[in-house]
């Protein structure tokens, strides 16, 4: 009888098995911040290597934009995640009581520099003080130049507009301007024939995460199990685009923006690993998308020195560690 037990079982368990391999993987949206290229290799490479379907999922990556609105999208439950940029954005959200949460952090520096002609004496960081055309973005003024005016001393008076085309740099040999390590100094040198000073703001203090994964809390309190899902997969993904055979991925960024080339793609992979931008610091021992308590109260503190929040705000509702610091991934790691 205990034999015939065990065997009945046995042979349902099987079944249970086949049909949960069977079962129709859940669909999942994720809105990026911007259109495809190769700072989102880790979701497309996830797509393209089937490692999200191994975990359940089917999911459709949703290019960003200059007129999407993926994070209003996510936020009333039109998308199901969201890829984040610096953590204002999340510290933003509990001010205003938006119900959004950052569940996972790919990026460990935001890629945000500042970029110099050599040899005109603006050669180090803090001779950056000594321009009066540092050309930003309006985003930029409100972000991270407030922090440098608070850290470093910068005027307001030195900032010129920036329209994002590199031309007004290039003809002034004077001048400083934003950009991602990732991409525009490539741009600069391909255009001008010279190669700029690069300032990465992460490596003097601006430490903030960036390229997070929000969702609304109610899909964290309802459904972590997906959550953990998605978070460990889109991990995963990182460490294969990064270490691994990324030619698919590359050919899906490229579907979604004709035009990228494989040149900045090649080149932007080769900078996220030579900064540490994806893959450094916790990441080391806790695996990529690693957030820790320490670091985010380091940048809140930052952004109430530099006047974006008030002290009394609960920043720790912006954020969870329950997703991360698993170490998944490490193994993969060449």
């Amino acid at each position: 009888m205990k034999l015939n037990a065990w065997i009945t079982g046995a042979f349902a368990a099987c079944l249970c098995g086949s049909a949960l391999a069977q079962q129709s993987p859940t669909e999942v949206t994720f809105g990026t911040n911007w259109i495809a290229q190769g700072e989102h290799g880790g979701y497309y490479q996830a797509v393209a290597d089937g490692t999200y379907e191994k975990y359940g999922l089917k999911v459709t990556i949703v290019p960003g934009g200059p007129r999407a609105s993926n994070r209003m999208l996510m936020t009333v439950g039109k998308l199901d995640f969201y890829m984040g940029g610096s953590l204002i954005q999340a510290f933003s959200a509990v001010e205003k009581d938006i119900p959004t949460i950052v569940v996972a952090a790919h990026f460990q520096k935001d890629p945000q520099v500042l970029l110099s002609h050599p040899g005109q004496g603006l050669d180090s960081f803090a001779d950056l003080k000594k321009s009066n055309d540092i050309l930003l973005s309006k985003d930029g003024v409100a972000t991270f130049f407030q922090w440098m005016k608070a850290e470093y001393g910068f005027k307001d008076e030195q900032v010129k507009p920036f329209g994002f085309n590199p031309a007004p740099f290039i003809a002034n040999k004077a001048s400083v301007q934003q950009g991602y390590v990732t991409s525009e100094p490539l741009t600069i040198e391909k255009a001008a024939g010279f190669r700029p000073n690069v300032f990465l703001l992460a490596d003097y203090g601006f430490s903030t995460y960036s390229t997070t994964v929000e969702t609304r809390r109610e899909v964290v309190e309802k459904n972590p199990d997906l959550v953990q899902r998605f978070v460990d997969a889109s991990t995963i993904g990182w460490y294969n685009y990064l270490y691994g055979d990324n030619a698919k991925a590359k050919e899906l960024i490229k579907r979604d923006n004709p035009e990228m080339t494989d040149e900045l793609l090649d080149y932007s992979r080769a900078k996220m690993k030579e900064y540490g931008i994806v893959d450094s610091g916790d990441t080391q021992k806790l695996g990529i998308g690693a957030m820790t308590d320490a670091r985010m109260k380091d940048f809140f503190d930052k952004m109430v020195k530099a006047g974006l929040f008030k002290a009394d705000l609960d920043y720790r509702k912006a954020y969870t560690l329950q997703f991360v610091n698993r170490g998944v991934g490490l193994d993969l790691k060449k």
